[in-house]
């Protein structure tokens, strides 16, 4: 008992091991990944309080309030929804006992520190966050210029001398720019980065 709450009061209990895919269902977030919709877990870490589960298509992350509490917050964040944005790694010196991954989804920053041991993995799952965060900011730009280039056409038919009616011209474009947005957010909205973590992620 006097070894969980010291391990506490230092901060030791936050250090996190990353979980072999053979222990993938042992874990608590298991139980909320979406394995009816194809979703599988690709990378876990796992420490005494909190839980950090990187699948095909979210971060799910069970948050713990310390080791000595039973009470979780599950938080989702799907990646077709949050950006992945200043992904960074800091390596251990000599004397420390972790490693510290750190990135941003949305609004919410995070720091996870793991285990030394574990730093060849976690590269790994760096490379990948660096790669899908890279994918969503040029999907983003893509997806912008899309919808300019519909704002355009519309444009270009309200000043049009075409002999058709407006209504018949409005008609025309209301169908082709949603087409042509629906086309873009299928390329362009992406859900499932199943093949960039299968490309990096060797554990």
């Amino acid at each position: 008992m006097f070894k969980r709450f010291a391990a506490d009061a230092l901060g030791l209990s936050d250090i996190g091991s990353v979980i072999k895919p053979a222990d993938y269902d042992k874990v608590e977030s298991d139980d909320y990944v979406m394995h009816e919709d194809e979703e599988k877990i690709f990378f876990l870490i796992k420490s005494k309080t909190d839980e950090y589960c990187f699948t095909n298509k979210a971060l799910i992350h069970v948050d713990g309030t310390s080791a000595m509490s039973k009470k979780r917050t599950l938080r989702r964040f799907d990646y077709v929804n949050y950006l992945i944005q200043n992904a960074a790694l800091e390596t251990a010196g000599t004397v420390d006992l972790d490693i510290e991954l750190m990135f941003s989804m949305g609004q919410h920053n995070y720091t996870i520190s793991v285990n030394k041991k574990f730093v060849e993995e976690v590269k790994d799952l760096y490379k990948a966050l660096i790669k899908i965060g890279l994918i969503q900011h040029e999907n983003s730009k893509m997806l912008q210029y899309a919808q300019k280039s519909v704002e355009l056409a519309s444009t270009t038919v309200h000043r049009s001398s075409s002999t058709a009616p407006m209504e018949a011209q409005f008609n025309a474009i209301n169908e082709s720019a949603f087409n042509w947005l629906a086309q873009s957010y299928e390329n362009y909205m992406v859900k499932d980065f199943g093949s960039v973590f299968e490309k990096f992620i060797k554990n």
